[in-house]
């Protein structure tokens, strides 16, 4: 696994005139190249590490695996200096990406929804039934993930400058952690986990994040099965809109003891 944080000089000033250089820890931004039986698929720029989980993650968003029988091996190329490259063996049947989702990977980065071809084609994608899950939430519950989640963000400890994504079961325990310099990232690490555990559909469960609730977010957490999505920040339109096709609960804003709950309000007992 390639360095999570590097030490660089910093210039520290204050409006008090005080100025000081000293050391400071960031995140590492790596590439990482994804191919697909030696064919390139994409490259993500992502926080080095559960490099595998974010592969797993990124291609059952995107629809390419529905679970760990849909995947023989994952290595990193030999032909890189660095790990930097990772290649993916699909099972025997598994179809793999089309040239369409190719083509679109390259001119973009991978944001998780960029190789559908439309928003329609991604709600017609919905491998689970997100809307029949019977999970129940307190509000309680609910106020008290964001800092579970921070506690477990060890690395922005160090370096205030990734996001996480946390998998909670309905008693709020948590299952999963995940930090990254991409939202996305981060959540295909999460979903990723679950997938090599061959966990998904992930009945029952709740996706945390530690920014906004964008569209793609929302898709993610749709197509693994999560019935409910909360987030610290605000969601998008598209997002909300998403939700509620889908019957999934929406939470915003989720700090202290207040929240703002978008869709599927039903699944939280007041």
């Amino acid at each position: 696994m390639g360095r999570i944080t590097v030490r660089k000089p910093v210039l520290r000033l204050s409006t008090g005139g005080a100025a000081g250089r000293r050391p400071d820890t960031l995140a590492v931004e790596e590439p990482l190249e994804i191919r697909v039986a030696g064919k390139p698929l994409t490259i993500t720029m992502r926080t080095p590490g559960h490099d595998f989980d974010l592969v797993a993650g990124f291609l059952a968003a995107e629809g390419v695996i529905r679970g760990a029988a849909d995947l023989t091996a994952m290595r990193y190329c030999a032909d890189t200096q660095e790990q930097n490259t990772l290649d993916v063996a699909l099972a025997p049947g598994v179809a793999p990406p089309d040239d369409a989702m190719t083509r679109a990977f390259t001119t973009t980065s991978a944001c998780g929804v960029c190789g559908k071809s439309s928003i329609e084609a991604l709600r017609a994608d919905r491998p689970y039934d997100v809307a029949a899950d019977p999970v129940r939430l307190t509000p309680r519950m609910l106020a008290a993930l964001p800092d579970r989640l921070r506690a477990a963000q060890r690395v922005f400890d160090r370096t205030g400058g990734l996001h996480a994504a946390g998998l909670f079961d309905a008693e709020g325990e948590l299952l999963a952690v995940r930090e990254d310099v991409g939202r996305h990232n981060a959540v295909d690490k999460v979903v990723g986990w679950a997938v090599r555990q061959g966990l998904p559909p992930l009945t029952g469960k709740i996706l945390m994040v530690s920014g906004r609730a964008s569209f793609e977010l929302t898709q993610k957490a749709m197509t693994a099965g999560i019935p409910v999505l909360a987030a610290v920040s605000a969601p998008s339109s598209l997002a909300v809109e998403l939700a509620e096709d889908a019957g999934m609960t929406l939470v915003g804003f989720l700090r202290g003891d207040t929240m703002n709950v978008y869709t599927g309000a039903e699944r939280i007992q007041v």
